[in-house]
């Protein structure tokens, strides 16, 4: 299918096998395999090596730079955060790990959140950077996620610019009249702004849903563009949940 849909920061152009795949095809693979990475004990530490080896592969059909995956896996770092600070609090057996005593649960929570939550989001990454949003959007309706869900993020797609642009433009009206925030003093200001901000979405909201009920909308979006998935294509998607759980397996046997 091509690329005709809404660009955003994280989709990186290209041809490859990955990005011609359907995208309910895709969203449905990268579910398993993070189904299957959250499924993993967290004492197989080598299967996890294995995993990031599977999606290091899928990046590299892709044809996508490592250095553009490793910048967008900076959205971890809240869950890295919060990793850090389990050896610390969490209660039981302690070790001392570079002269600093700290908890061996802990340790192992830490280990088992950061190791999951960065496959977790690579895989998404991955996801996204061949994935445009619109073909997202026609995954999930092909997937039967609700409609009205699937409306929902559709809306917040084709209008998060439309209201970024608005602030902007607010922005250059209280500059052109000389303000600029230096302080809590001119919190007031912004803070109006905001709300004139809210107002205006507001009332575009119902505009935009009067000229859709004028023009038959009732609760259900027409399907412009069917996508469809033949054997192979789903075959191909099925490599990396199906390997991951080969994976699986081994690290709770062996």
């Amino acid at each position: 299918m091509a690329a005709t849909g809404h660009a955003h920061k994280l989709y990186r152009h290209g041809d490859s096998p990955v990005h011609r795949l359907p995208p309910h095809c895709k969203l449905a693979a990268v579910f398993g395999f993070v189904l299957v990475v959250v499924s993993t004990p967290r004492e197989a530490m080598w299967a996890f090596g294995l995993y990031a080896a599977l999606l290091a592969a899928v990046a590299a059909v892709a044809r996508i730079p490592p250095g553009f995956l490793l910048k967008r896996l900076v959205i971890e770092v809240p869950f890295v955060a919060f990793a850090l600070l389990m050896p610390f609090v969490v209660p039981g057996e302690q070790t001392t790990v570079l002269g600093v005593s700290v908890s061996v649960p802990g340790l192992w929570g830490a280990w088992n959140v950061l190791a999951k939550a960065t496959l977790g989001v690579a895989a998404s990454v991955l996801l996204a950077s061949t994935t445009e949003l619109r073909e997202v959007l026609l995954g999930l309706q092909r997937l039967k996620l609700p409609p009205l869900l699937v409306q929902i993020a559709s809306f917040m797609i084709r209008y998060g610019d439309v209201i970024t642009d608005e602030m902007r433009r607010m922005s250059i009206a209280r500059r052109s009249r000389g303000f600029e925030a230096r302080g809590v003093r001119h919190w007031g200001v912004l803070a109006t702004s905001m709300g004139a901000l809210f107002i205006r979405s507001y009332e575009r909201g119902e505009r935009v849903h009067l000229a859709m009920v004028s023009r038959g909308y009732a609760g259900t979006m027409p399907v412009i563009d069917e996508v469809t998935a033949d054997r192979t294509q789903w075959a191909y998607a099925a490599t990396l949940p199906a390997l991951a759980l080969v994976i699986c397996l081994l690290g709770w046997t062996l």
